[in-house]
């Protein structure tokens, strides 16, 4: 270790190191034979992966087996994934500190609609782009894993209505309307400044527009003032495209309350339940927000800056001493199992955030080869294979088909006044 590192003792307390009695542990769910063809048999729809951003400076062609990451072709394949939502992500710097970077947010996202485009163009066989439900449908019965576009953040409308024509022409089909800081279209619930207190007038705008186009919004990341105010806003359902239950996480506003369920269940959305353990069990979120309260005291401290290499070293030295508390499998059956109680088994699905969050999926969902544990398990818990089939995939086309009309009658009536 450095010298300028500094010990963890000293930042955390001797109380905050001592051994704390160890977990109980959980059995490991297996996957029967039943529950690797009910994976085959029903179209699994995973909202979000961030396959385009993973790729972003370390390149691997995910039509083939890669060593890293959670997606890739055979994997996918094997799990019995058939539409994996690409997540179109742009970091909220790009907003936030104009001129400062390579690519504004408009340009760094039609860079990773490019990348999409191009991993289906290498695989045309086993992969394909799919733009609305009957693509999905269409794509499955072909045998080819279907690439639908979520856009995480909307930074790259720019401020732009028409923005939103362009991307919708590019294929994109949800918005998640801000991401970890507040952008001119809505506040984030990770912010602590929230200038709009929800939505701004432009953001109000946008769900509109959306709802004309036919691109589902997307509530994950949203402040709970944004989120009802969307709620009143929109006439299509709504989507919650990689979140869980913030009765698991008390005070974790990213995760949602029993009160926005029971809204997203009137408004007829779905909630696509988080994998990553922080959004899963309080061990995990307390541990992630001791360890960032440890890091930021440490760079203050030595007046460093996040890409450090002695801050780099620090969170190495961090982990190590201080295990991370991985959620199980039988964690993320305890959201959906809650979501079904609160909202309804037709207003419940998955949005894995595989390739999102980083090394802290739970044992038993590493990776897109694992739906049929997850398959299993909800067969253990006593899920029917309808019911399954609604949680794997139904829920989230229902949603998507219902956006989908809103737009059409809303072209038929613009065209009947037109006239």
């Amino acid at each position: 270790m450095k010298p300028l590192t500094i010990s963890l003792l000293s930042l955390l307390g001797a109380s905050a190191c001592s051994d704390a009695p160890a977990e109980p542990v959980k059995k490991q769910i297996v996957a029967s034979e039943k529950a690797h063809q009910l994976a085959q048999q029903h179209i699994i729809v995973d909202t979000h992966i961030d396959v385009p951003y993973r790729l972003e400076g370390q390149y691997e062609d995910v039509t083939k087996a890669t060593a890293k990451g959670e997606f890739d072709l055979p994997r996918a394949q094997q799990g019995g994934l058939n539409a994996a939502f690409m997540s179109i992500y742009t970091p909220p710097k790009l907003e936030d500190e104009p001129g400062q970077h390579r690519y504004g947010p408009k340009a760094m996202a039609d860079l990773l609609i490019d990348r999409v485009e191009a991993i289906v163009g290498r695989a045309p066989g086993s992969f394909s782009l799919a733009y609305t439900v009957k693509d999905i449908e269409e794509n499955y019965a072909a045998g080819k894993v279907s690439l639908p576009l979520g856009m995480e953040n909307g930074s790259p409308i720019e401020g732009n209505i028409e923005n939103l024509s362009h991307f919708y022409q590019r294929g994109v089909r949800y918005i998640t309307l801000a991401h970890s800081e507040s952008n001119h279209i809505s506040d984030s619930s990770y912010s602590e400044d929230k200038p709009w207190q929800g939505l701004s007038p432009f953001g109000k705008e946008l769900v509109k527009e959306m709802n004309q186009l036919g691109i589902m919004i997307d509530v994950s990341h949203v402040s709970d003032q944004a989120f009802f105010q969307v709620m009143e806003l929109s006439e299509a359902p709504v989507i919650a495209s990689h979140s869980s239950l913030r009765h698991f996480t008390p005070g974790m506003e990213r995760n949602m309350s029993d009160e926005m369920l029971t809204a997203l269940k009137d408004n007829g959305g779905v909630i696509q339940i988080n994998f990553g353990s922080y959004f899963l069990t309080n061990e995990a979120y307390q541990w992630d927000e001791t360890k960032e309260a440890n890091i930021q005291a440490f760079m203050k401290q030595h007046g460093l800056t996040e890409d450090d290499e002695k801050v780099t070293e620090f969170k190495a030295d961090y982990r190590q001493q201080h295990p991370y508390p991985f959620a199980t499998l039988d964690d993320v059956l305890d959201h959906i199992d809650r979501a079904v109680e609160i909202a309804g088994i037709d207003y419940v699905g998955i949005g894995s955030d595989y390739d999102g969050v980083g090394d802290s999926l739970p044992t038993g969902l590493k990776d897109v080869s694992s739906f049929p544990n997850l398959v299993e398990g909800l067969l253990q818990r006593g899920y029917s294979d309808e019911d399954i089939g609604k949680i794997l995939g139904k829920n989230l086309l229902r949603v998507w088909r219902q956006v989908e009309t809103v737009a059409q009658q809303s072209a038929a009536a613009n065209k009947a006044t037109a006239i």
